[in-house]
C-alpha cells in the first residue's frame, strides 16, 4: 500500500520507509536482530517474533512498526536483515487510566524504540524515522500525541526532540531501566531518563533568546571543562563537570552537557577511579540540577550545540 511507504534519498543513496505489513512471524525477528546489533543488551529484548506479528495494528494488536531499507547498487529495495538499517517500534497507550480506553482523545502513542544501524548515522535517518512515523500516526491512527523516554546526557537525541521537533519535557525519572547495560549505557551508571511529550498538530513556539550573550553573562548552571586523561582507546581531551551554580535565579539558564555522552562512557570504562567517575558525576549533577530547576517551575525551550573555532559545547535552554 502506497501511503505505507515512502522514499527518500540522501546524499545520492534512496533509502526505503515502511509500515511493517507482513502476517509471516519470520518476517519479524530482523527487528530484534538490529536492536541488539544497536543497543547489544542481552537481558533486554522486543517481545518475540510471533508477538510482533500479533501486536502489529493491521493484525490483532496496537503496534507500529516502521522498517527503514537502504537500496541495492541495482536499485532494488530488498526488505530483508541484511537491509534493514533502521526501525522504529511502538504501541498505542492511554493517558488517563481512569479515562482508559472510552475516549479517543485519551489515546496516545509510546515510541519505545527508534535505532539506526552505526554505518547509517551520519545520514540523519533518525529525525526522517520521528517525521514518517507523525505522519502515519496522524494519517493513519488518528493519534496526536506521542511519549518516549531519551537520557537527559543524550546531545543527538536532545537534539532530535528537542530542538527539531520541539517535544516537551514532562518529567525525571531516577535510574528508569535499573541495571542497564550494553553499547550505549553502562551497569555502574544509573540510566535515568527524561520523559518527553511530543503534540503533533503543535507548531514549534519557542521565545528569543540570544545564546551567545547567555553563555558570556554568566547564566550557565552547570558548566563543563576539560580533562585529559588516559581512556580505552589511549590519551584523550574530555569533558568533567567544572562549575555548579544552582543560586543563579534568571530568566533563562543553560546546562551545559558532554558533546558525546555515549563516547564517554566507552571511554572512561577503565579501572582508574578518577576516570571511570566522569560519567557517573555528570549523572549526578545533572540530575541534581534538573529536578531542583523544574521544582522553581523552568522549563526546557531548546539544546544546541555551540561551535567555536575547534570546539564544540552543547546546552540545554531553560526558561521560567
Amino acid at each position: 500500500m502506497k501511503e505505507f511507504e515512502k522514499i527518500y534519498k540522501i546524499e545520492e543513496k534512496n533509502f526505503l520507509f515502511k509500515v511493517e505489513e507482513s502476517k509471516d512471524y519470520r518476517d519479524y525477528q530482523k527487528y530484534e536482530d538490529l536492536r541488539n546489533e544497536i543497543w547489544g543488551e542481552p537481558n533486554d529484548s522486543l517481545p518475540g517474533e510471533r508477538n510482533m506479528m500479533c501486536e502489529n495494528f493491521l493484525y490483532d494488536g496496537s503496534s507500529l512498526f516502521i522498517a527503514v531499507y537502504a537500496e541495492e547498487r541495482s536499485g532494488v529495495f530488498k526488505q530483508d536483515g541484511d537491509h534493514l538499517v533502521g526501525f522504529s517500534y511502538g504501541f498505542v497507550g492511554i493517558k488517563d487510566k481512569k479515562i482508559a480506553f472510552r475516549e479517543p482523545d485519551n489515546l496516545q502513542f509510546y515510541s519505545q524504540y527508534t535505532g539506526v544501524k552505526p554505518d547509517f548515522q551520519h545520514f540523519g535517518l533518525g529525525v526522517l524515522i520521528k517525521q514518517f512515523q507523525k505522519d502515519k500516526l496522524m494519517d493513519i491512527f488518528g493519534i496526536y500525541t506521542v511519549t518516549c523516554t531519551y537520557d537527559p546526557l543524550s546531545g543527538i537525541n536532545a537534539y532530535r526532540n528537542i530542538h527539531h521537533f520541539g517535544m516537551e519535557v514532562v518529567g525525571y525519572r531516577d535510574a528508569y531501566y535499573g541495571d542497564f547495560g550494553g553499547f550505549l549505557n553502562r551497569v555502574d551508571v544509573p540510566c535515568d531518563r527524561f520523559l518527553i511529550s511530543w503534540d503533533l498538530k503543535k507548531d514549534i513556539q519557542r521565545p528569543e533568546y540570544d545564546l551567545e550573550h547567555l553563555i558570556d553573562s554568566g547564566h550557565i548552571v552547570l558548566e563543563a571543562g576539560i580533562k585529559e586523561v588516559k581512556g580505552r582507546s589511549g590519551a584523550l581531551k574530555i569533558e568533567a563537570v567544572k562549575d555548579l551554580n544552582l543560586d543563579l535565579d534568571h530568566e533563562f539558564l543553560l546546562v551545559e552537557i558532554p558533546v558525546d555522552f555515549y563516547r564517554m562512557l566507552r571511554e572512561t570504562d577503565v579501572a582508574e577511579n578518577k576516570v571511570r567517575s566522569i560519567p557517573l558525576e555528570w549523572r549526578a549533577k545533572t540530575r541534581q540540577v534538573f529536578k531542583t530547576l523544574f521544582k522553581r517551575k523552568y522549563k526546557i525551550i531548546d539544546f544546541r550545540l555551540v561551535k567555536k573555532d575547534q570546539s564544540k559545547r552543547s546546552f540545554y535552554i531553560l526558561k521560567r
